[in-house]
């Protein structure tokens, strides 16, 4: 193996931050989940904010989440290789970690019901039986689940049977409790509700957009790259992230069509709830390729250490979930009506300036804590907790 196990790869904790900024910035769009608010703005104002909103959604919606579970799945492999060179079978402790991370994620949601940790430690265990496939196997598994096969047989029932209605929306009526609260309710009030309709609201969400078959599609993908060696710099990788931004953009530009010109002709409902998850999955996937490709691209042309724009990044992509879980904290307290109440307030742009704003304050915060520690407060605790009972944890993961 090229990799060294003492060694990080820069690449990827630059990708990962770059990836919760942009979540960041999303969340922030969001107001963490509290929609629709009536600001009083000026008609030039509230064009900016038109244009800054479908700016942001269209760059980074739907690519941001897929380029973290990309790099989970990277993690994955990261620790089953270093675990190995040690000789420790890391299976059984990585079952222990999403165990973990289901803690992690129950935390997470009560502040914020848009958790996506439960949903990853429910998906990361494929990555168990996974790791004992063949890289073939591996990819046509990823290839079946980034498909989305749950849509098309909707899809393909509706069509024999179109008396058949299910409009796919089944989170709505717990979204509607968790948004009063977060806009009415106090602290107490908004934990609460987040125990049980939050936690609904946003799993049923994430089931319902496709993200249980994405998602660990994604994470074989991580793995799979991380057994190629697809984000160490040599030729090969190289040659493969130029095939794959080709062949990207136009699959990008196919899906986008299709999703654009189809969708206005479908009547039955089923259908469209189906298709409109289904072609737009396939379009987030095709675009983060072009996103992740010409990154590393970049990267590896600057000697592979990255390019400045890049590379200041790393310190908050080492510490993401410290830093996902953080960001969601100061969010909530900036937008719910248990804290500083502005999500009646804040448009598009000013939302993005205060993602910005969080974004600083929390790359600030990783640059001061790497000095001192090698790994971020919830990671350094999510690593002891993993090897609990070992007489030594690797030292390096990714």
């Amino acid at each position: 193996m090229n990799m060294n196990t003492d060694r990080r790869l820069g690449v990827v904790d630059a990708l990962r931050g770059f990836a919760l900024l942009a979540i960041v910035l999303l969340h922030n769009l969001e107001h963490y989940n509290i929609f629709w608010a009536q600001l009083n703005e000026p008609e030039w104002l509230k064009a900016i904010d038109r244009y800054v909103y479908d700016a942001i959604f269209f760059v980074f919606a739907g690519k941001a989440y897929a380029t973290f579970s990309l790099l989970f799945g990277f993690s994955f492999y990261i620790q089953m290789r270093n675990a190995r060179a040690r000789g420790c079978d890391f299976r059984s402790r990585f079952a222990w970690r999403m165990l973990l991370l289901a803690g992690f994620s129950q935390f997470h949601a009560l502040f914020y019901n848009g958790d996506i940790l439960l949903l990853y430690a429910v998906c990361g265990i494929i990555l168990i039986p996974a790791s004992g496939w063949s890289n073939r196997t591996v990819a046509i598994v990823a290839a079946v689940l980034m498909l989305q096969p749950y849509c098309w047989g909707k899809i393909v029932y509706a069509f024999f049977n179109p008396e058949y209605i299910d409009n796919n929306s089944q989170f709505i009526q717990f979204a509607a409790s968790a948004e009063e609260v977060g806009r009415n309710g106090n602290l107490w009030q908004t934990l609460g509700n987040n125990i049980w309709n939050g936690q609904l609201y946003s799993n049923f969400w994430q089931v319902e957009a496709g993200r249980l078959f994405q998602t660990p599609a994604l994470f074989l993908l991580g793995m799979l790259a991380g057994r190629l060696e697809l984000f160490v710099k040599s030729a090969r990788s190289a040659a493969f992230w130029r095939r794959a931004l080709m062949l990207s953009i136009p699959a990008a530009c196919c899906f986008y069509l299709l999703n654009r010109l189809v969708t206005p002709s479908i009547e039955n409902v089923t259908i469209l709830s189906y298709y409109s998850i289904a072609v737009p999955m396939l379009y987030n996937f095709a675009f983060m390729v072009v996103l992740v490709s010409a990154f590393v691209l970049l990267w590896f042309r600057k000697d592979n250490a990255g390019y400045s724009w890049q590379s200041f990044i790393i310190p908050y992509g080492k510490m993401s979930l410290t830093n996902y879980i953080g960001q969601s904290i100061i969010g909530v307290a900036i937008y719910y009506h248990w804290g500083l109440n502005m999500w009646n307030v804040a448009g598009s742009a000013m939302s993005v300036a205060i993602g910005v704003a969080i974004f600083m304050l929390q790359l600030a915060f990783s640059l001061m804590w790497l000095k001192n520690h090698a790994q971020g407060p919830l990671e350094r605790l999510w690593k002891r907790g993993t090897w609990l009972g070992a007489r030594r944890a690797p030292a390096v993961s990714q």
